[in-house]
């Protein structure tokens, strides 16, 4: 099972922050070359990043370079760096249209290269085109990118974000028909943990599989608001043995706690314990 509550992006610059990266407990590390690298630091982040990834074990994490886009001078030499080292995936921004995907695709091909494909949905043609992308067999993930996307609407960034939710609803549709992963956009207010916290119990409850972050003190929070609650792994377990118990007395109707119990239930519940027993393992 593949668990990303959280995705904290590192500048490709900053060597401290990636070594800082190492000790932390997030579920993804996306080391980046393009928005938080200047384009006079573009070939000297990128041979940090290739540096770093030779020279270190991030263990359970997985390891994501986001690159520059294909359109620049610096997108291609970015993939040649990492397409063979030892990460997780290629994250590609400002995918709108499927020959985006190709052109990524037939580079690594090119370089021999198996990674799987994120994509950053930061557009509106992303948005529209969005289940065409979701489809693409090499993707196995999608990043919504919502700072660039509320800019391009020529929207606001506000705490319920009803302004956007036709596009992270449009955008959770797809990944789930699909069967593929997916990640809310960064929250840029990093001091505002409370807010924060509001944000990803609410990206949860839409349906997102985590959050992607730009500052250490956002994972634990992110890791909480995507991961089960006591509540719930308990309620899962009265379930699970509620059906069990039905099923062996050769009874096809349960009853838990006034609420009728259906196969889809169960088969909610055990995700939801397996996902505990996969985090407590990374742990121990």
């Amino acid at each position: 099972m593949t668990i990303l509550r959280s995705a904290l992006y590192m500048p490709g610059i900053n060597q401290k922050a990636m070594d800082k990266a190492l000790t932390l407990d997030c579920d993804a590390v996306i080391l980046d070359l393009e928005d938080a690298v200047s384009a006079l630091k573009k070939d000297d982040a990128r041979q940090l990043v290739k540096r770093q990834i030779e020279n270190n074990d991030y263990g359970p994490k997985e390891v994501v370079v986001r690159v520059n886009d294909l359109n620049t001078k610096w997108g291609e030499s970015d993939v040649a760096a990492v397409a063979n080292a030892h990460i997780q995936a290629i994250l590609v921004p400002k995918v709108s249209e499927i020959r985006d995907i190709n052109r990524m695709v037939e580079l690594l091909d090119a370089y021999g290269s198996e990674l799987p494909v994120w994509i950053m949905v930061e557009t509106p043609l992303a948005i529209i085109n969005v289940n065409e992308l979701a489809c693409q067999p090499r993707v196995s993930t999608l990043v919504m990118g919502t700072s660039d996307l509320v800019t391009d609407l020529g929207a606001e960034h506000i705490e319920d974000r009803h302004n956007i939710s036709y596009a992270l609803q449009r955008s959770i549709m797809a990944a789930r028909a699909f069967g593929k992963l997916i990640l809310d956009g960064v929250h840029l207010d990093f001091r505002d943990l409370d807010s924060f916290h509001n944000i990803c119990r609410l990206g949860r409850s839409m349906g997102f599989d985590g959050k992607t972050l730009i500052h250490p003190d956002q994972i634990l929070v992110a890791n909480q608001a995507f991961s089960p609650s006591e509540a719930e792994l308990e309620k899962a377990k009265r379930l699970i043995d509620a059906w069990r118990s039905a099923q062996a007395q050769g009874s096809g109707v349960v009853e838990l706690e006034g609420s009728l119990v259906e196969s889809l239930h169960v088969e909610e519940a055990k995700r939801l314990l397996d996902f505990f027993s996969e985090v407590a393992d990374r742990a121990d």
